[in-house]
């Protein structure tokens, strides 16, 4: 079966071709490489060496909490109706704010900041002005900053929507993941149509400047005309950006997903058909393809960012700002460096006693050599959709690319083959296509690409 994308003819056995599980970059090297010889002293370490540098911060705040669960999802979360749970992990978060604060230089600019979950609206109106009192008081806040928020449509109304606004959020995303009652039901995440659109109504009152959606494709009874009217909806609500992920089933990894009915997942040819036409109706009705997953209308800056080159990609997925170094506040909070990644407790209590006794939370970690560093721009370039110009790697790193990756570049040869890159004497152009399989390409350049790849979902 050969589609147009949205004027390139791809072959579909060329997506089960690559098909295989493979990480999704938003790091590199993966989180699961994260060990728990990292101490918090690596990372005080790593911090102070980061001051030096005066690179801009990118701040992310983990609320694991929600009120029901969603059988199909992936993150850390914690589940519970008593909002009681939250008081105590504000005031550690708060303490958790102040104590890395006065590890990092103050003259550093925020210029990104995002909340996420868990349900970060799970938080009442005066924890989430004590939170974000807190971080203005610690953090040099730009004026010009990305702050986005993820909301669940289900718990929130128009006040909280105008609140949100108000105090300084810009951005804001929520999921949907389907419209179809069917599919809400299977998943536990029943969320009217008309509720949909009166929240979109709301954050549009309020003045957002940004609007993200997620849906996802390969959830039980998911049909491809039952996705066609999904994707119709969406198109209707006109968020800014969307976001089509790939359900990955893993109960073994995520043991929630054992309340899903296994019979009614698609079956692989229908999850390719849906793919093929989510691509073909958000391409014709104006909205850009960014990568792998992701979709904003031309005038949006992820697009803007694609178009001149500044595109980046970090643990919050396609970002307009590659430059900045990501501090994570929470438990399971994942912070990257230059040259070091750290990961929170997981555990409220291991977290709790952690801030309590003064100490960054950390659980575990990674301490970047020289050729990680390297692989990771060279990854991230690809990941972004960039030509990949050998000569910014050689001037940047002192090598000779063709020399270092002698081996890699003998491997391209086959994706080459495929469309998936143009291949030259002096760069690497991942082609409109190879962005849906970029995957494939940035993980020839991963040199611990045979560990744990029990871990990671399939491309598609």
């Amino acid at each position: 079966m050969v589609f147009q994308f949205p004027s390139v003819k791809f072959d579909l056995d060329i997506i089960k071709k690559y098909n295989t599980a493979t990480p999704r970059y938003t790091s590199y090297p993966p989180a699961t490489e994260l060990s728990e010889s990292f101490t918090p002293k690596d990372f005080e370490s790593a911090i102070s060496i980061s001051n030096h540098r005066k690179t801009p911060l990118s701040l992310y705040f983990h609320i694991p909490f929600c009120e029901s669960a969603c059988y199909y999802c992936g993150c850390n979360t914690i589940i519970s109706e008593k909002k009681e749970i939250a008081i105590p992990y504000v005031e550690h978060l708060v303490k958790e704010i102040q104590q890395t604060a006065s590890l990092i230089d103050s003259d550093r600019k925020v210029v990104q900041m995002h909340w996420g979950g868990g349900t970060p609206n799970y938080l009442k109106v005066h924890q989430v002005k004590k939170l974000w009192g807190n971080i203005n008081q610690y953090f040099n806040l730009d004026a010009s900053s990305e702050v986005s928020i993820e909301i669940n449509p289900t718990s929130v109304d128009r006040e909280y929507i105008l609140f949100l606004r108000e105090i300084g959020f810009n951005r804001i995303s929520f999921g949907i993941q389907d419209f179809n009652y069917q599919v809400q039901v299977a998943v536990n995440r029943v969320q009217p149509e008309e509720m949909l659109f009166n929240v979109m109504e709301w954050i549009r009152e309020a003045g957002f400047k940004s609007v993200n959606v997620d849906l996802i494709y390969g959830l039980p009874f998911q049909t491809l005309h039952g996705f066609w009217k999904t994707i119709k909806k969406t198109i209707a609500l006109n968020p800014d950006r969307i976001a089509v992920f790939n359900f990955a089933y893993v109960p073994w990894l995520k043991p929630l997903q054992k309340k899903l009915p296994v019979d009614a997942l698609p079956k692989p040819q229908e999850k390719l058909e849906i793919f093929q036409l989510t691509i073909e109706e958000l391409t014709a009705n104006h909205y850009q393809f960014i990568g792998m997953d992701h979709f904003a209308k031309a005038d949006d800056e992820l697009a803007i960012a694609q178009s001149n080159g500044s595109l980046g990609r970090t643990f919050q997925g396609y970002t307009t700002h590659a430059e900045t170094e990501l501090f994570g506040f929470g438990s399971t909070s994942v912070s990257l460096l230059r040259d070091a990644y750290a990961q929170n407790h997981k555990k409220l209590k291991d977290y709790y006693q952690a801030v309590k006794a003064g100490t960054l939370p950390i659980n575990k970690g990674f301490k970047l050599s020289w050729d990680d560093i390297l692989r990771r721009d060279v990854i991230m370039c690809i990941m972004s959709g960039k030509t990949l110009r050998f000569s910014d790697i050689e001037e940047k790193y002192q090598i000779n690319f063709r020399e270092y990756f002698c081996q890699e570049l003998a491997t391209l040869k086959s994706v080459e083959a495929d469309g998936l890159i143009k291949l030259s004497p002096n760069q690497i152009e991942v082609t409109e296509i190879g962005r849906l399989l970029v995957r494939n390409v940035a993980v020839l350049f991963d040199s611990r690409k045979n560990t744990q790849q029990n871990k990671f979902s399939r491309a598609i």
